[in-house]
């Protein structure tokens, strides 16, 4: 099992099939942000992380130009990550309640967490098309893992999600679910719970609390 997610985050991490989100990616790494001016940025696509048994895989958009595509950790050294870590450590997920550095030391247990797309996307918006030559590697990482609980963040999560366990052949029903926070249903062996995506624009209007997202991250505990 750990030897298939190590060929399928090389897969990834050598992936240059959008050329738009290559020539960005390598971009950011290269002209950085001044408050990381000395940082070696990774500057590839991100693989997943998190316990490779999960019971809960959380499923994100894609990589922060500064956070994940600086750090090489999804999630990892951005807003969104803040509040998701400590949503994750809250509910017993995590370790800590943050996640800065690949070598900071975090442990996530029973959860994976992971990304639709997997290179930064300029504006934080990846196109259909890219979200489409990312969905392999989304489908590897589900069947790999077999979770009994998929956290979407965001309707581009969802979406995503939706097209991947389909094309596994879970029975999605038709019409496809609307995503909503706190939306739940029921894919065969997998529970699928929507949830706003903890981005500053969601975080910063009060339309996702902390308290949103801890019912949604502990609703995900008691189904596993």
């Amino acid at each position: 099992m750990r030897d298939s997610l190590r060929r399928l985050d090389a897969d990834i991490v050598s992936c240059r099939a959008c050329p738009r989100l290559v020539a960005w990616r390598e971009e950011v790494a290269s002209t950085k942000r001044a408050a990381f001016a000395d940082e070696e940025y990774w500057g590839r696509p991100v693989p997943g992380f998190g316990d490779a048994d999960p019971a809960v895989l959380v499923i994100g958009l894609a990589p922060a130009a500064h956070g994940a595509n600086r750090t090489g950790r999804v999630f990892t050294g951005d807003r969104s990550g803040d509040w998701l870590f400590g949503s994750l450590h809250r509910a017993g997920f995590a370790s800590q309640n943050l996640s800065v550095s690949r070598g900071d030391g975090q442990v996530l247990a029973d959860a994976r967490v992971t990304a639709a797309v997997r290179c930064a996307p300029p504006e934080n918006k990846p196109t259909t098309l890219e979200r489409d030559a990312c969905q392999p590697f989304l489908e590897r990482e589900i069947a790999l893992t077999s979770p009994t609980v998929i956290i979407a963040l965001g309707g581009f999560g969802w979406t995503a999600t939706l097209r991947s366990l389909a094309a596994l052949k879970f029975p999605v029903p038709r019409p496809r679910p609307r995503f909503g926070h706190g939306v739940e249903v029921e894919i065969g062996s997998v529970t699928l719970l929507g949830c706003y995506h903890p981005s500053q624009q969601n975080t910063f209007t009060g339309r996702l609390t902390e308290s949103m997202l801890d019912e949604v991250m502990m609703r995900a505990r008691a189904l596993t």
